[in-house]
């Protein structure tokens, strides 16, 4: 088996047949988000095992570069491998990436599996990452029912709030207004105290990451009340983005939300839809997630646990430093 850097048109239509048909393929590690990560500015590229001319393992890197000369390497959801490959082909994958990324003056390489990593003991070391970029858990609603049955698998609650949202006449449509979102977002994080992204980010998510979505809820008076920006990728609907106007939190405008992108992605043929992460069902109550958890809980759906994101750091001193420069500059 040899390691390759796969370009060219017919080598990226193979690797789009091999990440869509095998099962810990996602869209983290497809050709649509590689095109979404260049729009954006960042670098990718893939790597794969080749078996003759057959892939084993593959790994679509996002390349983030820094200060200094320096770079980060992000494998999302990856790598995905044959699942009969050995552990010692396996180990040699990565140590073929790891060298790659050490003459790139990476400072760390973060993976996010979606299947645990074995490695032989003479293999590099995994430890926990502090960034946590992709969730360990997530909660996954079967699109395959029926709107009734997806509706009684709900929590009480969920089903409740549903129907508040439709008398309170809430309205649901999809828009390519990325201003007003970014508007909610702005109020939601100031609110709920966590970091937005500029702009620019969301607006290219819209524009650029094929089969993305926005959805709006409006208020009788034809107010923007909360927001939901999700993707279609390969038969499966994905939240990623939500916000919402505290002050019209009675109407309860993210219920008919998600309720609507549920709708729009079986309507699309989707077979599920991923809330997208939640805290990992032994988490402290303390946990950041615990609220967006409660929320999605009330939704039903299959808790789906993923290997916790890990790291290897190539650069320590040089890491540390720019994590500081980072904490400090917010």
């Amino acid at each position: 088996m040899d390691v390759r850097l796969l370009a060219g048109t017919e080598e990226i239509m193979l690797y789009d047949t091999w990440v869509k048909a095998h099962p810990g393929g996602s869209l983290w590690q497809s050709i649509e988000w590689k095109a979404y990560q260049e729009a954006l500015g960042r670098e990718t590229t893939i790597y794969a095992l080749m078996d003759g001319a057959q892939i084993a393992a593959s790994a679509l890197v996002v390349i983030d570069r820094t200060a200094f000369g320096f770079s980060t390497w992000d494998i999302p959801r990856g790598p995905i491998w044959d699942l009969g490959l050995g552990t010692q082909d396996l180990g040699k994958f990565l140590e073929d990436i790891l060298e790659k990324a050490t003459a790139d003056r990476c400072l760390c390489l973060y993976i996010s599996p979606t299947h645990p990593i074995i490695l032989s003991p003479k293999s590099f070391v995994l430890s926990p990452s502090l960034r946590h970029e992709q969730p360990s858990a997530t909660r996954v609603i079967n699109l395959a029912l029926s709107e009734e049955e997806i509706l009684k698998q709900m929590k009480p609650k969920g089903r409740y709030n549903i129907s508040v949202a439709e008398k309170n006449g809430v309205r649901v449509e999809e828009s390519q207004d990325i201003d007003a979102f970014f508007a909610l977002l702005k109020e939601t994080g100031g609110r709920d105290q966590f970091g937005i992204k500029p702009l620019r980010h969301y607006r290219t998510f819209l524009k650029e990451l094929q089969g993305s979505f926005l959805l709006l809820a409006f208020s009788p008076q034809n107010e923007p009340i909360a927001g939901l920006l999700g993707v279609i990728w390969h038969g499966k609907g994905i939240y990623y983005y939500g916000a919402s106007k505290y002050d019209s939190r009675a109407l309860m405008a993210p219920y008919a939300l998600q309720w609507t992108a549920m709708l729009h992605c079986k309507t699309l043929g989707c077979a599920s839809y991923d809330l997208l992460g939640i805290p990992p069902p032994d988490a402290a109550s303390d946990h950041p997630w615990c609220g967006v958890g409660a929320f999605k809980e009330k939704f039903g759906g299959e808790i789906v646990i993923y290997p916790p994101e890990q790291q290897i750091v190539l650069r320590p001193l040089a890491s540390w430093m720019l994590g500081m420069k980072r904490k400090l500059l917010g």
